[in-house]
């Protein structure tokens, strides 16, 4: 090789260079945030070829994206000087896995031209043999069932290996289901995605030959974001390299942030004892982020225990400290964040300009995004969501809306086909086209045509009296509106309860329907700096009809698990409180393991800052129709002072956090409990003025603002209570209005006696 050839090996540095020699045997690149990863996997190929170690034929390089894998191609190609056309084992897992199955089809009872099924037919599938089984699919949705089988899959189980754990899968038909499913897949010639590598690994683990010949022909293996390999993943993997052991894993256990599709992230803590005598090699100098940066991520993923270990480092300059604000309530936070993403794409914030394509808004969950979106349409500045569509253009979010107009004007007939029959009510297309004939002929609105189409029995079934129901709301509804005092927050909540459209996804058990929940919430609370519905309603109108997408430059909302492998100049990191961020959720349902995967999350948020990283939280924010204080998070706890500034406003709170003081809340959960009042802030004190102007009696926690510790207690010994953040718990001791509360999931805390109500009240929780 002359040394014109191995140009590409002086770009690198130490680290990377010694990942891109070490050829032979089993090599784990565990690469930090922004250190060149990519770089030195492109070069490792390219070194492989030009030593002649191998053909471009005999090297598999596996992405997780089809994006990556072009990158991966043209970098490849730029190194070499040609196009990189010879490599035709380059690719996803599944498109690999494909190319493979296609081959040996027909060991696993399919023909080389199966099918491969995209969500809506695989769903449309399930719904049938769901109906076969007489399971009731509103109770049992397909979308479930689709959910538990790609589990299944993800883990390499066939139908006849799923743990009898999982018997009582739904409705203790699961496994039953997927049996009849994985035939049905058989007769039509067809996979879905999961099927692609579990088909892979069936055949590899029965047919000796077969694996052989591949083992052969892949020399050597080369994988990105190991640390996101699912089993199905990891087994198809271990297998191809297991004979001459020439893998080389390029992943960052940091990053491991998605759990909840399948990863796991013991595939690469445990890569050396899979591969003994395997050579780690770390790359730890990053090219994207300050030392503050840099030395605040690390700060927080320190506390992680089921981790390699590394510790990143820069030569850039020092940089802006991660700046820490908190705010009276969300409002508040989009606001500051919408005058600093202007001033900053100004220049009059101390740094220079970064226009709004360098500026990002990552939040935890989507329902975040309704604030920034508002108060971005409301000043003219241009954004983009990144992942999904903007708020108000959901589509739970056009449902509920659509709701609240037929509720102001109930001659809306879109607003009426739209909703009429969701959730079902047993109206089919006969059904509502009988209603529109019938309106026609009136010369009246759809509306005045269901209730003619009722009063004449035109509607049979079950569909007649649930449309008389839907009727009846509608009227009810719109008479409310009439009442200039009108109360429209708890009328929004009464039509998403009595119309049944809030238990329709409460009842959902996909994925996607506490999401969903969670935006409805969302919705009901931006109703609060509105009058009334019909103000809320022209709002929306006006800010959706501000069309911004001709701009060319716009700042970026996203959620931080979208956000992963970006990076941008700045960043905003909002909502970092607990329950929100780590996730409730994710805590409950998963303990330390979620909680670890949380803070590996506000890792990731951080290190896609390369220049200032701005994180940010509320003291309080509305949760199920009332004001709740929130617990700044315990992340935020594990923030290195050294590398803070801390901007949050005197007054806020009165401890510190970590070892800086002056935060302002105190270093433990029970000391920020006892310490943070939510009835001062603006948002608590508007609600209560605009109730007080209506003659509205407010709550006892708004008249009730000081902690008597000679008060007595409501509560006794044993009392069961609930508080919106911990859950159900027995008090186990009273002092004062103080309680001493074993929380059911949550553990012990010092509650104030006013934040909790008794067991059997939690119904009468609004939503």
């Amino acid at each position: 090789m002359t040394a014109r050839q191995a140009m590409y090996l002086d770009d690198l540095n130490p680290a990377q260079r010694a990942a891109v020699e070490a050829l032979d045997g089993p090599v784990l690149m565990l690469a930090g945030a922004g250190t060149g990863k990519t770089k030195a996997l492109t070069a490792r190929i390219v070194h492989l070829l030009r030593l002649s170690k191998a053909r471009p034929n005999e090297i598999l390089a596996v992405t997780f994206t089809n994006k990556a894998a072009r990158e991966m191609k043209l970098r490849v190609g730029r190194m070499l000087g040609e196009v990189a056309e010879g490599m035709p084992w380059m690719g996803t897992f599944h498109s690999l896995s494909a190319k493979i199955l296609r081959r040996h089809a027909e060991l696993v009872g399919l023909k080389p031209n199966f099918t491969i099924l995209d969500t809506d037919d695989q769903i449309r599938l399930l719904k049938q043999l769901i109906a076969a089984a007489n399971i009731d699919e509103k109770r049992w949705p397909a979308r479930l069932l689709a959910s538990l089988i790609d589990g299944w899959k993800n883990r390499a189980l066939t139908p006849d290996r799923v743990p009898a754990a999982d018997a009582s899968a739904f409705n203790n038909h699961g496994t039953e289901l997927y049996e009849a499913y994985q035939e049905r897949l058989k007769t039509l010639n067809a996979t879905d995605f999961g099927d692609l590598l579990l088909h892979c690994v069936t055949i590899f683990q029965t047919h000796q030959d077969v694996l052989a010949q591949y083992q052969r022909w892949f020399r050597y293996i080369l994988v990105d974001e190991y640390q996101d390999t699912n089993v199905a993943q990891y087994l198809w993997l271990r297998l191809l390299a297991q004979s001459h052991r020439n893998i080389c894993c390029v992943g960052d256990d940091d990053q491991s942030i998605y759990g909840w599709r399948g990863a796991e992230v013991g595939n690469i803590l445990r890569f050396e004892k899979d591969f003994p005598g395997a050579v780690v090699i770390r790359l730890e100098q990053n090219y994207r982020s300050t030392p503050h940066i840099l030395a605040a991520a690390s700060g927080v993923i320190a506390a992680n225990q089921g981790r390699l270990g590394k510790t990143l480092w820069t030569k850039a300059q020092t940089g802006e400290k991660v700046r820490l604000i908190g705010h009276w309530d969300g409002e508040e936070e989009a606001r500051w964040i919408g005058e600093e993403v202007e001033a900053i794409q100004r220049g009059t914030r101390g740094m220079d300009p970064v226009d709004l394509n360098g500026q990002a808004i990552l939040v935890r969950a989507s329902h975040q995004m309704r604030a920034f979106e508002d108060r971005f349409l409301t000043i003219g500045l241009p954004y983009r969501v990144i992942g999904g569509p903007r708020f108000y253009e959901r589509a739970e979010i056009r449902d509920a809306m659509a709701y609240f107009r037929l509720a102001v004007s109930p001659e809306d007939d879109l607003a009426f086909e739209r909703v009429v029959n969701l959730p079902k009510r047993g109206l089919g297309d006969k059904a509502q086209a009988d209603i529109q004939r019938i309106a026609r002929k009136s010369e009246t609105s759809l509306l005045e045509g269901a209730r003619e189409a009722v009063a004449h029995g035109v509607i049979g079934g079950k569909g007649s009296s649930q449309l008389r129901v839907f009727v009846e709301g509608v009227d009810r509804w719109h008479l409310v509106t009439r009442n200039p005092d009108y109360d429209h927050i708890r009328l929004a909540e009464q039509i998403l309860e009595e119309s049944g459209y809030t238990e329709m996804w409460q009842n959902d058990k996909t994925p996607e329907a506490p999401g969903r929940l969670d935006n409805l919430k969302e919705l009901v609370k931006a109703l609060e700096q509105f009058d009334n519905l019909q103000g809320f309603l022209e709002h929306v109108s006006l800010i959706m009809d501000n069309d911004t997408e001709e701009a060319a430059e716009k700042v970026t909302i996203m959620t931080l698990h979208a956000a992963k492998g970006l990076e941008f100049p700045v960043v905003f990191l909002p909502g970092w409180e607990d329950g929100l961020f780590p996730s409730q959720r994710s805590m409950d349902e998963s303990g330390l393991k979620g909680l670890e995967e949380e803070r590996r999350l506000a890792y990731v948020g951080i290190t896609r800052a390369e220049e200032l990283c701005t994180i940010s939280f509320a003291s309080n924010r509305r949760v199920y129709g009332q004001w709740q204080s929130q617990l700044p998070s315990r992340f935020i706890d594990e923030l290195p002072s050294a590398h803070v500034e801390v901007l949050t406003p005197p007054g806020l709170y009165g401890g510190g956090f970590g070892a800086a003081a002056s935060v302002g809340f105190g270093s433990n959960l029970e000391e920020r409990v006892a310490s943070a009042d939510v009835y001062n802030s603006p948002g608590w004190k508007r609600l209560t003025e605009r109730q007080a102007s209506r003659g509205v009696a407010q709550p006892r926690e708004a008249r009730t603002m000081t902690i008597d510790a000679e008060a007595i207690s409501p509560y006794i010994l044993g009392d069961r209570v609930f508080h919106q953040k911990f859950g159900y718990g027995e008090i186990i001791g009273i002092e004062g209005d103080k309680l001493d509360i074993d929380f059911d999931k949550a553990g012990a805390k010092k509650i104030v006696a006013r934040w909790v109500i008794p067991e059997n009240q939690v119904d009468s929780i609004p939503f």
